[in-house]
């Protein structure tokens, strides 16, 4: 890298992309912050924290002394993110709006305006890291374990690789943490956000109730017994166990003190019956995946990889799952775990990883769970 480089940082108000410009300064390059607005239906509301992101955010530039810019992206979002996201819920799937959020507006709308502020790299506050090797950029994992948002970024590509940097993907977030007091950043102690990209923290199924109408089905478990009723499918996850209204269920002759108290899971969700399928117990096997198929597959090195024995993530803060990647045409591929996977959830990304490379991922289908993933199957059966 050039010695000094103009980098346009986004500044998103967390400690993260605050120590991130802090560590470009010290190396001696030309920063210049973004602050990313990409919500803004309700910015009143007490859930979406913009106005005060916005002025940690200024706050921290005042200290590191660089400008900051305010950058509206909610057209962009809405368009490309989020209306997305309401198709794949409407469809029945759980979709992620992180990764889209990555792949179409930091590494996208942000990348392009960063470089019309004539930007040789744009850096965000990410747990991940960039290596250039042979000539192609590679994404690897952030150090931190308990931190690396690799995962969330498996969809960028070369000319995305080439012109970011991720400053604190070398560091444990504890170290972070220690550099933002010891040079007294403003939100050195401001707790990490959670929630949708940009949407923030808010109660879930009534954020969701504004834009997509509840049609209310029967909750069957396995032998088909109707055990209540769901607000719609589009409000529940697979492995979800909290909110469901549901009690246990004693067989008839059973004895006391069995399995009736045991903890019901969402399993299955039948689009075309309406149905919510449920079972009892972490382990049912309705619950576990030994294979499951991907479409929409984007590569970090352009390329897939050839057949191999890789790792794979179904979800983020998911260890690392041993398995075979076959190809299956020009976007789709198929994994077989070594050890079935838990709650393999449709709309969620399936992420390769060959060590602490990412090599890029796809969206899980529909047919992802093997074992009674056909409605033929969730059937009612003889007690």
């Amino acid at each position: 890298m050039a010695s000094k480089q103009r980098v346009v940082v986004g500044l998103s108000g967390g400690v993260d992309s605050a120590v991130s410009a802090y560590l470009l300064k010290q190396q001696g390059h030309e920063v210049i912050g973004i602050f990313m607005k990409n919500w803004e239906d309700d910015d009143d509301s007490e859930y979406c924290s913009t106005r005060q992101d916005f002025l940690d955010a200024a706050s921290v530039a005042d200290v590191l002394g660089i400008d900051i810019e305010h950058v509206n992206f909610a057209a962009e979002y809405k368009d490309r993110v989020f209306a997305e996201f309401l198709r794949e819920y409407q469809a029945g799937r759980t979709p992620n709006p992180d990764i889209l959020c990555n792949a179409e507006i930091k590494f996208k709308a942000f990348l392009d305006h960063a470089m019309r502020l004539g930007a040789e790299k744009i850096a965000t506050g990410h747990y991940a890291r960039v290596r250039e090797r042979n000539g192609v950029f590679e994404l690897l994992k952030g150090c931190d374990p308990l931190k690396d948002q690799s995962y969330f970024l498996h969809r960028l590509n070369q000319a995305q690789l080439s012109k970011t940097l991720f400053p604190v993907g070398e560091l444990p977030k504890t170290e972070v943490r220690r550099i933002a007091a010891e040079i007294a950043l403003p939100n050195a102690k401001k707790k990490d956000s959670t929630g949708i990209c940009f949407i923030g923290e808010r109660p879930f199924r009534d954020f969701l109730n504004r834009y997509i109408a509840r049609e209310p089905g029967p909750i069957k478990d396995h032998k088909g017994r109707v055990l209540g009723q769901h607000v719609g499918l589009s409000f529940y996850t697979l492995g979800q166990r909290q909110g469901l209204g549901i009690g246990g269920v004693r067989e008839k002759g059973a004895q006391k003190g069995g399995n009736e108290h045991a903890p019901w899971f969402v399993a299955r969700k039948d689009v075309e019956k309406n149905t919510l399928w449920v079972v009892q117990g972490h382990d049912h096997p309705w619950l576990l995946t030994p294979r499951l198929r991907a479409q929409d597959a984007s590569w970090v090195s352009g390329q897939a990889p050839a057949a191999a024995l890789l790792a794979a993530k179904t979800r983020y803060r998911q260890a690392d799952a041993a398995c075979r990647f076959t190809s299956e045409g020009e976007a789709g591929f198929a994994l077989d775990f070594t050890d079935p996977q838990w709650a393999v959830t449709p709309g969620q990304s399936a992420v390769l990883y060959d060590g602490d490379v990412c090599l890029g991922g796809g969206v899980i289908t529909t047919d992802a769970a093997s074992v009674g993933a056909q409605p033929s199957v969730a059937q009612p059966v003889s007690a």
